[in-house]
């Protein structure tokens, strides 16, 4: 039976859901997204796009792994329960294979700290985690070991996982990533950009501090 409080979570990751295929950030069904919810999370569906997402597509997976019969999560729904066990500050996560963080992950290097806002993300940089098959529970350990110092991280020839209090800034945080390398990448054209010092990420990590600003 779903309560009113999962169905307005339901209708929140929708809506999320497809604000992330509106931003280009996925296409076709190659994004999933979802939310803590319970003891469990409730995840896209495997397959899932813009046109075909509903709320009650939505998978609810428990503490055990498992989910209703009938229904599949979507591939990826490993990566998100490590994430969320090992981050108790995180109800939302958004995976995606935007095309400038594909870009950059394909060369399995982390995206370095060439502008001020790559310290958004909780460093000096955006790590990138080695290459493992999707779905992979190896996949899964590697990006929630990257994400317990950093809310978003690059997975080498595959995409990108952004983390978040809450939905708005687990969006954000993918579209801010996307944006990000697409700086790196332009800024590459004309050579090596320069990055920041010590001292000054030291600064810019003072100055955020609390202040919401990469909220």
């Amino acid at each position: 039976m779903t309560t009113g409080s999962e169905a307005a979570a339901r209708t929140e990751l929708v809506q999320a859901y497809k604000e992330v295929v509106g931003l280009g950030l996925t296409e076709l069904s190659s994004g999933n997204i979802s939310v803590r919810f319970g003891e469990g999370m409730l995840i896209s569906p495997t397959g899932a796009s813009g046109d075909t997402i509903t709320e009650d597509s939505l998978v609810y997976v428990g503490p055990d792994g498992g989910w209703e019969a009938g229904r599949r999560p979507s591939s990826e729904w490993q990566l998100h329960a490590r994430v969320y066990r090992e981050n108790a500050d995180t109800n939302a996560i958004v995976h995606t294979h935007s095309d400038y963080c594909v870009a950059v992950a394909c060369h399995c290097k982390p995206l370095p700290g060439f502008h001020y806002m790559v310290g958004v993300f909780g460093g000096d940089d955006v790590p990138c985690v080695p290459y493992n098959t999707f779905g992979s529970e190896e996949l899964a350990r590697d990006v929630a070991l990257a994400l317990r110092a950093r809310t978003a991280c690059l997975m080498g020839n595959h995409g990108a996982t952004a983390r978040g209090k809450h939905l708005d800034a687990a969006v954000k945080g993918a579209h801010r990533l996307e944006i990000s390398c697409r700086h790196y990448i332009h800024s590459l054209a004309i050579g090596e950009p320069r990055l920041l010092t010590p001292e000054e990420w030291a600064d810019f990590h003072r100055r955020i501090g609390n202040s919401g600003y990469a909220k």
